[in-house]
């Protein structure tokens, strides 16, 4: 067991097919034990200087989330924190490959049956502030909201969804990441891929079809690892004048 080292960017990986994914296509060999699972630290030619990077496995779901957040921010002391991932698409709203750039976080799953359900429902809802970001982005994204829960998106829960949040897309952890980050008032960046689509018919990996969203979570990861350094060097640059 190793601490995490001070960096001014760490960036997190949530789910262990996205982390064995990371790992693979850095070709990264040192790994580091923390308690909430493996961290290691690289090198990224960010404008023409290296930049160093520390990648943390965060874990899947809300629990895992939270807690490697906090503890990376205690213990990096990040200016960034970054959040590189995948998530699942709504048929017929967003395109597969597509990459969201989360400026909303909504943590859908709250079950309130005592008190007011939207309060709570809105306590755990996160505005990302990404006024530090110029266009023209470093690759196509769209912009737009996120949902976030403990469980993969549910056919039956599509048409809700759209309707009550206008969601596209949604994930198991950017909800409490980007709460964490927000409360520690750490600047965060949450991009995560479209691996596939869920309509009121059921959802293309669900049923045995595991590899399509590994293969599928593998070309997400590759492609956010690429521009990763020119959405670092826009860090840096902050927003136009």
């Amino acid at each position: 067991m190793s601490s995490l080292p001070e960096s001014s960017l760490a960036v997190l990986i949530s789910a262990r097919i996205e982390w064995r994914a990371v790992v693979d296509l850095l070709n990264e060999h040192e790994l580091h034990k923390y308690p909430f699972g493996k961290w290691f630290r690289t090198t990224l030619r960010v404008d023409g200087r290296e930049e160093e990077v520390v990648f943390v496995h965060g874990g899947w779901g809300k629990i895992s989330a939270a807690a490697s957040a906090q503890y990376v921010i205690d213990h990096c002391r990040p200016e960034l924190l970054v959040n590189l991932g995948t998530c699942g698409g709504f048929e017929g709203e967003i395109e597969k490959g597509t990459v969201v750039l989360a400026d909303r976080v909504i943590v859908y799953d709250i079950m309130e049956a005592m008190g007011d359900h939207a309060s709570h429902i809105a306590h755990y809802t996160t505005n990302i502030d990404l006024s530090w970001l110029r266009e023209p982005y470093p690759h196509p994204v769209r912009r737009t909201l996120l949902v976030s829960g403990d469980r993969d998106l549910r056919p039956e829960d599509i048409s809700h969804l759209k309707a009550a949040y206008g969601a596209v897309a949604g994930d198991w952890e950017s909800g409490s990441i980007a709460w964490v980050a927000q409360r520690n008032k750490t600047r965060c960046l949450i991009l995560r891929g479209v691996t596939d689509l869920v309509g009121q018919h059921g959802g293309e990996v669900y049923n045995g079809n595991l590899k399509l969203y590994v293969d599928n979570a593998r070309t997400v990861l590759k492609s956010l690892i690429e521009h990763l350094p020119s959405w670092i060097k826009l860090s840096y640059d902050g927003p136009a004048d």
